[in-house]
């Protein structure tokens, strides 16, 4: 299925109805796609060809919407960036990526423009700005609202998003339409989105979880969908109160921010009845206090990659039996945990890695030829995740780690959400990092940081004697850090790299 005829039905099936609300205002099916078929008509007569790159920096609003679908209707490809990068990693991905005509909040144009003359290839930059959208209402304004005259297939690629970075220099995963209309459908079946729904998108539309977990499933279903274009809790609360919003995605930093609200109202949520999240290891806690004081909200987990859509879901019905798992393969993809051969490991507790096999795969890095053969590694189609697992006898994953956080301690393989698992029992501990730091001895040891709920206390030895308690000597914490915060990117993924680099400034270690 091609993108663009996702918004084009439902535009057919419900041309009156608000497709985007956002900040007061109200963009109905048929205009949004009137305006994608201006943008896309724009982009053909300004001679971007097929396969073009157009890259857009923005927060969540209307033109978002419009750039998603006008770009996949022209037939050039969407580079998504986020908002947070440094003016030195704007001008890496923007080079990398070939993109040759940029749309940009104004409120980050002071970064394009700082490495604007580094970047040959970038041809023309349109700004977004104020609620009418400004100048880039104005490229697209004569464009014809008619669908273009274009032929795409299914397998043309469609549309770029960039790895958040925790484990090295971004990454471009290029995706066909295929890909994305399999995990579009994938989550409008495992989250049972439909018509009637009011779908909050309040994680930032530049990475895959807000834009193909919620944005795209959301279009095709033919919901509205409601945005956020700054996070709050207190704002999010408001919104779902006003617009009746019914179902979003967010990741558990925010959930963690909803159950600790001091402004908390139950009632305030009571049309909100499906929650999906993904996008980092969320605490037991947080499940079981949203399950406690919003017993009519539904939580789907979402395990998937930007390279992968998604890989496995956890239902509600599944709770608590098989809470701590990330669920099992959902039902149009393929999905094994398996040695460094391929083969499966022994269901019930042999460590190997998630792989996945399907139409939702990416079709490779962006000029990335050795780190797509990597992921393709056995040259047979399976894509290997880098997150290293346990399968039981009925299909659900435990996640143990990433591969590339397991640290090895005097010769014993560390992984360190095993620890990270431990310190979340002590009820005083909000969020944890645990990661490897070097040691003269042992090669390297764990540390822990940690932030604790408000008004909580626990000193050092707390968390390192319940440690001792669960946990083999080799794999306890040596030192802990409290925090008041964590770095994290966009999605609320804690970045250890960044944690780790001053331990190791004066060691060999690769980041």
């Amino acid at each position: 299925m091609l993108t663009g005829d996702m918004l084009r039905r439902a535009a057919n099936r419900f041309p009156d109805k608000p497709a985007i609300l956002w900040q007061g205002t109200s963009l109905a099916y048929r205009d949004l796609n009137a305006w994608a078929n201006r943008l896309a008509n724009t982009l053909i007569a300004n001679g971007h060809a097929k396969g073009a790159k157009i890259g857009i920096i923005c927060r969540n609003r209307p033109e978002y919407g419009v750039a998603f679908f006008g770009v996949a209707k022209s037939g050039c490809v969407l580079v998504n960036l986020s908002v947070l990068y440094a003016p030195e990693e704007l001008a890496f991905v923007l080079d990398k990526a070939d993109v040759e005509l940029l749309f940009v909040e104004d409120l980050f144009l002071a970064g394009v423009d700082a490495v604007r003359e580094r970047l040959p290839k970038l041809k023309q930059v349109v700004t977004i700005s104020g609620t009418d959208g400004g100048d880039f209402n104005t490229f697209l304004a004569d464009g014809d609202p008619g669908e273009p005259a274009i032929e795409l297939a299914e397998d043309d690629p469609f549309c770029m998003t960039y790895t958040g970075g925790t484990t090295g220099r971004p990454k471009g995963v290029l995706c066909s339409h295929r890909a994305r209309a399999i995990t579009a459908h994938t989550v409008m079946v495992e989250e049972a989105l439909d018509e009637r729904d009011i779908v909050g998108v309040v994680t930032p539309l530049f990475h895959v979880a807000a834009l193909n977990i919620m944005f795209q499933p959301a279009i095709l279903a033919g919901a509205t969908v409601t945005m956020m274009s700054k996070w709050d809790p207190s704002e999010f609360r408001a919104m779902v109160r006003d617009t009746g919003m019914t179902a979003n995605f967010l990741v558990p930093t925010q959930a963690s921010m909803v159950v600790q609200e001091q402004g908390f109202k139950a009632d305030d949520y009571r049309t909100w009845t499906k929650a999906s999240f993904a996008g980092a290891p969320m605490p037991d806690w947080v499940q079981k206090s949203l399950m406690e004081k919003l017993p009519g909200l539904n939580l789907t987990q979402i395990y998937g990659q930007s390279e992968m859509g998604v890989i496995a879901v956890l239902r509600h019905w599944m709770l608590p039996e098989k809470l701590g798992s990330v669920g099992r393969e959902s039902y149009n993809v393929d999905t094994r945990v398996v040695r460094p051969d391929g083969t499966d490991v022994t269901p019930g507790g042999e460590i190997g890695e998630v792989v996945c096999h399907g139409e939702s795969l990416m079709t490779e890095y962006y000029n990335e030829p050795e780190q797509t053969a990597d992921f393709f590694k056995l040259n047979d189609g399976w894509g290997w995740s880098g997150d290293v697992a346990t399968i039981d006898d009925d299909g659900f994953i435990r996640l143990v780690d990433r591969s590339k956080d397991m640290m090895i301690s005097g010769g014993e393989n560390v992984y360190p959400s095993e620890i990270e698992v431990v310190i979340y029992e002590l009820e005083a501990v909000s969020e944890c990092a645990v990661f490897g730091i070097p040691d003269d001895k042992w090669g390297e040891v764990p540390v822990a940081h940690i932030s604790l709920k408000a008004g909580a206390s626990l000193d050092e030895d707390d968390v390192i004697d319940h440690c001792a308690s669960r946990l083999a000597r080799f794999k306890r914490p040596r030192q802990v850090r409290f925090v008041t915060d964590f770095p994290k990117t966009a999605i609320g993924k804690i970045q250890k790299t960044e944690l780790r680099e001053p331990y190791w400034a004066e060691h060999e270690k690769r980041i």
